[in-house]
Parts: structure tokens; C-alpha cells; sequence
């Protein structure tokens, strides 16, 4: 009973104090037991949320996407080179949405490589936007000497949870060239390439194993985030109503302290 009294309370005190922070952050020392998503459930209540409270999909690639900026501002100065890499889903969408944040928030030097697009409007419009702001949409992937050269951090935006299988072209070489740069990555919601539930499971003989200095798990963290070994653990995505924290066995998730949209977990 004591140890739950001095948790919660840490909890309720960070929650109290949050303006006298620059981050947040979340301390829990049952950490291990806490329910993280499997594939099934994580895409169960994707679908949920834009039925049940009727979020549009554009309102949640928005509000994750500000997310992932936000905890890169937290953790990591405005001067920094950013090479972003999108997939061809809402995972890449997301980081479509953190570039543009990313540059209103002073980070200059972010260039965009989005090797697989679509037709789909949403996805055309976050392009469409990132152009007007003169972010510099790469035309081809970088080699992971480049990479190495010129910028500092990699954004991993992917693959998100729906992945299955092995990597295929061109995102094996692209990951590829990601690792072999030795350039710290920060993945968004998932490392691409891990298998949800499991973590990193692939028969390929190359090291297509992105091992991330930062995670930004977005609503709630997946089962492959018991495996993650990095430096920081961010939650971002404010938009889980408490009926379906509860149905979904996540009532354990941190509350986010006044305006942030991040919440780092220790």
C-alpha cells in the first residue's frame, strides 16, 4: 500500500507542478506490468476512435504528428539536421505532420524523404503543406554516408503497428542505409521493421534492426516497447477518451500535465 501511495502521489505531484517543468515526465515503478497494445488490439481501438468519438483520420494523424514534434523539441535543440523518412501509411503521414511542426518550432534544417506516395487526399494536402513551407523534399535516399555527413538524427516514420512480414523494397536498403549511418533514430509509434507483439524478428541476413535512441509510442505503447533499449520513451497522442482507456485496459497512462502533448515515461 505504500509503494502505491508514493507512486500516485509522484504522479499527482508532476501533474500539480507541470508548469515549473520544461518536460514532463512519468515515474512508475510497476512499469513491466503495465498493458501495453498487441497489433490486434492497437488496431481494434484505431478503429474505435474514429467510430465511437468520431475522430477523422486527419484529426488523429494531426494530433499524433504534433506529438512526435513536441517530444523531439523536448529532448533534442533547435540547430539540429533532421533527416525524416515517411512510409506509405498513416505512419508515414504522421511524420508528414511532424515536419511541418517541427519547422515552426525553429528547427530550419529538416529534409523530408516520402519515396511512396499516394493518391489519397489527406496525404496530398500534408505534401502540398510541407511545400509551402519550403521544407526540402528529398529525391532520393541518401547513402548512409551521407546520412552520416550531414545530418544528426533520423525520424523513423515508416512502418507503424500494422506491420507484418518481412521489410521489401525500397524500404530494406532504405532502412539499411538508416543503421549502417550510425546516426541516432528516433522511431515514431514503432520501429519499422519489428514485429508488434514480438520486437525484431526477420530471417533476413542483413541488420535491418533499427534500434532507436528515442521511442514516441502514440495513444499507448505497443507490446514490442518491452524490448525497446533507448534513451527516451515518449507517450504523445492526447486524444483517448476515458470510457475507452478503460475498455482497452489503459487506465494507467499517464495524464498529460497542462498544455503538453507529450509525456516522457521513466
Amino acid at each position: 500500500k505504500r509503494s502505491v501511495f508514493v507512486f500516485e502521489s509522484v504522479v499527482n505531484f508532476l501533474a500539480v507542478n507541470s508548469s515549473n517543468y520544461s518536460s514532463s515526465c512519468f515515474v512508475g515503478s510497476n512499469f513491466s506490468k503495465m498493458n501495453f497494445l498487441t497489433a490486434e488490439k492497437a488496431s481494434k481501438l484505431d478503429q474505435e476512435l474514429m467510430s465511437t468519438p468520431g475522430f477523422s483520420l486527419d484529426q488523429l494523424m494531426e494530433l499524433a504528428g504534433l506529438s512526435v514534434a513536441c517530444s523531439i523539441a523536448e529532448k533534442y535543440n533547435h540547430g539540429k539536421k533532421i533527416l525524416i523518412v515517411c512510409g506509405p501509411g498513416n505512419n508515414g503521414g504522421d511524420g508528414l505532420v511532424a515536419s511541418r511542426h517541427l519547422h515552426h518550432f525553429g528547427f530550419d534544417d529538416v529534409d523530408l524523404f516520402y519515396p511512396k506516395r499516394t493518391d489519397k487526399k489527406i496525404f496530398k494536402n500534408l505534401v502540398h503543406q510541407i511545400e509551402q513551407l519550403n521544407i526540402n523534399l528529398l529525391e532520393k535516399m541518401p547513402s548512409y554516408s551521407e546520412i552520416k555527413s550531414k545530418y544528426e538524427l533520423i525520424v523513423d516514420s515508416i512502418f507503424g503497428f500494422s506491420f507484418k512480414g518481412e521489410i521489401r523494397p525500397p524500404f530494406d536498403t532504405i532502412i539499411e542505409n538508416m543503421i549502417s549511418s550510425k546516426v541516432p533514430i528516433i522511431s515514431v509509434d514503432v520501429p519499422s521493421g519489428w514485429n508488434v507483439d514480438e520486437g525484431y524478428v526477420s530471417a533476413d541476413s542483413r541488420n535491418l534492426k533499427i534500434e532507436p535512441e528515442m521511442l514516441i509510442s502514440l495513444t499507448a505503447p505497443k507490446l514490442c516497447s518491452h524490448k525497446f533499449a533507448g534513451k527516451y520513451h515518449y507517450i504523445g497522442g492526447r486524444f483517448l477518451p476515458p470510457k475507452l482507456a478503460k475498455k482497452y485496459d489503459l487506465e494507467w497512462l499517464p495524464t498529460y500535465p497542462g498544455t503538453n502533448q507529450c509525456v516522457e515515461l521513466k
